[in-house]
C-alpha cells in the first residue's frame, strides 16, 4: 500500500466514526435532535473538550453505553489516525530526499545518455519509444502532475525543475549526455536551452521542438542539430494516410507491435572494430545478427539504399538496418 492509500484509508476511518457516532446519536433519540446537534456531540465525546451535553445523555442507560463505546474506540481509531499522518508525513519526506539522492547518484554515473526537457504530451511517448530502444532517459520536469504520468515508466530517472535553469542541466548529466531532446511548450524556452546545453557541451547532438516555423533558423543558430515542427509531421503523416496507408500501417504495426521491438536503427562502423575493412557479406550482419541492411552512408556522404553485399565497410559508415533492438545492440557492440 503506498502512501496515498494510507492518508486515503485514514482518513476514511476517521469519517466512518464520525458518521457512525452522529448517526447513531440520531436513531437513539429517534430523531428528537437534529442532525447537527448529533454531530456536535459525536465531536465532543470524541475530542474530550468537556463542554456540556447538547443531547440529553445523562439517565438514558442506551446512550450513555453507546458514549462510553464510542469514546473507547472512536478515541482509538482517531489516536491511530493522527499517528499514522504523521507517521505518512515524516516517512514522505524521508523516503522522497532518499529517493531524490539515489536518483542523483544513478544519474552521475550516467554516460552517452539522453536528456529529455518536458514530459508533457510529446515527451511522454518520446520517453516511451527511447527506453524501448534501450536507452538510457533522464527527463527534466518542474510539473508535478506531468512528472506522476511519466512515472508509469519503470526505472524512469528525473530532475523535478525548470529545463531553463542551467543548474537541472548539468544535474542530468548534460556534459556527459549523447543528445538532448527538448520538447517544451514554449518556443522562447526551447531557443534558451538550446543555446545553454550547447554552450556546456559543444558535440552533444540537440533536437528541439518548435511551434512557430520562423523560429527555425534561430535554433539552428543556437546550436540545434535538428528541428522538429509537431504541425509539420501531423500534416506529413496524415498526407501519407492518404496516399501511402499500407506503408503506414506497415510502420505502425512495426512500433506498435506486442510481439517483439522490431526497429530501423543505425549502426556505426568504428575504427579498429573487427568490421572495419570487411565486406557486407562477410561481417555476418543477416546471418550471425538477424539484421536486414536497408542503406549506408560513408562518413559526410550520401545515403546509398540498399547496398550490395560486396559493398566494403569501413571506419566512420553508418549502416541502416532493421531488427530486433536486442540484435541491433549486440551489433553496435561489434561494429
Amino acid at each position: 500500500m503506498n502512501l496515498r492509500q494510507k492518508f486515503y484509508q485514514v482518513i476514511g476511518s476517521i469519517f466512518l466514526v464520525f458518521m457512525a457516532g452522529s448517526i447513531g446519536y440520531y436513531l437513539l433519540f429517534l430523531g428528537k435532535y437534529p442532525f447537527i446537534d448529533c454531530m456536535y456531540m459525536t465531536v465532543i465525546s470524541l475530542t474530550s473538550v468537556g463542554y456540556g451535553e447538547v443531547i440529553q445523555v445523562s439517565g438514558n442507560v442506551w446512550a450513555q453505553i453507546f458514549t462510553m463505546t464510542l469514546i473507547i474506540f472512536g478515541m482509538g481509531i482517531i489516536l491511530y489516525g493522527i499517528s499514522t499522518l504523521a507517521a505518512l508525513m515524516i516517512e514522505g519526506e524521508i523516503s522522497g530526499v532518499l529517493r531524490r539522492r539515489s536518483m542523483e547518484k544513478r544519474i552521475s554515473r550516467l554516460k552517452n545518455h539522453y536528456i529529455v526537457c518536458g514530459g508533457g504530451e510529446t515527451g511522454r511517448p518520446l520517453i516511451d519509444e527511447l527506453m524501448k530502444n534501450g536507452e538510457k532517459v533522464v527527463l527534466i520536469e518542474h510539473d508535478e502532475d506531468r512528472l506522476h504520468a511519466c512515472s508509469a515508466f519503470e526505472e524512469i530517472l528525473y530532475i523535478k525543475g525548470d529545463a531553463t535553469d542551467d543548474n537541472n542541466l548539468v544535474a542530468a548529466g548534460i556534459d556527459r549526455a549523447a543528445g538532448l531532446i527538448i520538447c517544451l511548450p514554449s518556443d522562447k524556452d526551447n531557443l534558451y536551452v538550446t543555446m545553454t546545453a550547447r554552450m556546456l557541451n559543444s558535440d552533444v547532438r540537440i533536437i528541439s521542438r518548435m511551434i512557430d516555423p520562423k523560429i527555425e533558423a534561430k535554433l539552428l543558430k543556437a546550436g540545434a542539430n535538428k528541428v522538429v515542427s509537431p504541425n509539420i509531421i501531423g500534416a506529413l503523416r496524415m498526407a501519407s494516410e492518404i496516399i501511402r496507408p499500407t506503408v503506414v500501417d506497415f510502420l505502425d504495426s512495426m512500433l506498435r507491435s506486442r510481439q517483439g521491438t522490431l526497429r530501423i536503427n543505425e549502426v556505426d562502423i568504428t575504427k579498429g572494430s573487427e568490421m572495419d575493412g570487411k565486406r557486407i557479406a562477410e561481417s555476418g550482419i543477416r546471418d550471425r545478427f538477424d539484421l536486414l541492411v536497408l542503406g549506408s552512408r560513408p562518413r559526410n556522404g550520401d545515403i546509398e539504399f540498399n547496398p550490395p553485399a560486396t559493398k566494403t565497410l569501413q571506419s566512420g559508415m553508418a549502416l541502416i538496418v532493421m531488427g530486433e533492438v536486442e540484435n541491433i545492440r549486440r551489433a553496435r557492440e561489434v561494429f
